[in-house]
């Protein structure tokens, strides 16, 4: 919902269904994010049942396009029981047993802290992205690479490398919606959880970064053909849901510009999304031809190293907006390009 309150009627249809065709004792296992106190929710949901259920919190932590290495090789599986359930913990650890051979990696907890844990861990990742992408900005002010920042930062252990890359802004199904579920959660319980608020503020105001480094470039967009490479929140998948491809497209559709864009295969969903506002384009050359600027959003394998004099020949106003920062190391000037990253020197 668009105050972060979970929609929970289809959790509770399911678990109606469990109690009432159930013909033996069994174990719910609660995989969906869902808020703290869903699975009490459930509980008393199913407590009339003709046998007895055991609710058992066990959220997923897959990432989409990896899914199936995440669950066959995962850093750690949280269970949460209710004190005293050995039934539940038995099963959940015959469960998991064959990705549990080399060392143990149940974390065993309540339920609510395992809900809670979802919510937390996302938030986290969210977190650090919203930091770089605000470092990223002071770095543009300063004559700062966030690039050498980054690894700077990272080596420390304490820290680590990950989710430190700047870029326009994290999108997809789980951060946004996790993000607003924890602040939700907070206020429910006269908690304001001010950093979540805060990383969803920033996010929101970096997913327009692209479209206002295009009008510092260009000016007025109207009528001008913008090249986009990437539609999808991030590669390996065709989610379009909440990525910052849609408010780039969006922003430069109100302003008058158009779109040519490519994506390896969210190409279809983009192109459900906008009909005949937008041209979707089977072949990412193409998309550039006689562009006045090309952006990059979603970091492609395909577009990390493009064929620079081609696009040069083909591109109205050689102008590059690399949203991943992933062309920062190109000489793309002494090419004659007008390149911009996000908070990146550049070559």
């Amino acid at each position: 919902r668009r105050d972060g309150a979970a929609h929970l009627g289809y959790v509770d249809d399911v678990a109606k269904m469990v109690a009432e065709n159930i013909s033996k004792e069994v174990v719910l296992v609660l995989k969906s994010t869902v808020p703290v106190g869903t699975n009490t929710r459930v509980r008393n949901i199913v407590r009339d049942a003709k046998h007895e259920v055991h609710v058992v919190s066990n959220p997923e932590f897959l990432k989409e396009g990896e899914a199936v290495g995440d669950f066959l090789r995962p850093d750690r599986i949280v269970v949460g029981v209710s004190d005293g359930d050995e039934h539940a913990r038995s099963i959940m650890e015959r469960l998991y047993h064959p990705v549990c051979l080399k060392e143990e990696k149940i974390v065993w907890m309540n339920p609510e802290s395992a809900e809670m844990t979802k919510y937390v861990a996302n938030t986290m990742l969210a977190m650090r992205i919203s930091f770089m992408n605000e470092v990223a900005g002071l770095c543009e002010k300063v004559g700062a690479d966030v690039h050498s920042v980054r690894r700077g930062v990272g080596r420390d252990d304490r820290i680590g490398s990950k989710f430190l890359y700047s870029g326009p802004g994290y999108g997809g199904s789980c951060f946004p919606k996790d993000v607003s579920a924890l602040v939700h959660t907070g206020r429910e319980n006269d908690v304001e959880i001010e950093l979540a608020v805060a990383t969803d503020r920033v996010n929101q105001r970096q997913k327009g970064i692209l479209v206002r480094k295009l009008r510092k470039h260009l000016g007025d967009l109207r009528g001008k053909r913008i090249a986009v490479w990437g539609i999808a929140f991030k590669p390996k998948t065709d989610d379009i849901r909440e990525s910052p491809a849609i408010t780039l497209i969006d922003s430069v559709i109100a302003d008058g510009g158009q779109i040519l864009a490519h994506d390896p295969i969210a190409g279809r969903n983009a192109k459900a999304l906008y009909k005949d506002e937008i041209k979707i384009v089977d072949d990412q050359y193409e998309a550039t031809e006689g562009a006045d600027a090309l952006v990059l959003v979603t970091e492609w394998r395909p577009y990390q190293s493009p064929d620079f004099e081609r696009l040069k020949d083909t591109m109205t106003i050689p102008l590059l907006i690399d949203g991943r920062n992933i062309w920062s190391t190109y000489p793309l000037k002494g090419m004659g390009f007008s390149y911009e990253g996000v908070g990146v020197i550049g070559k």
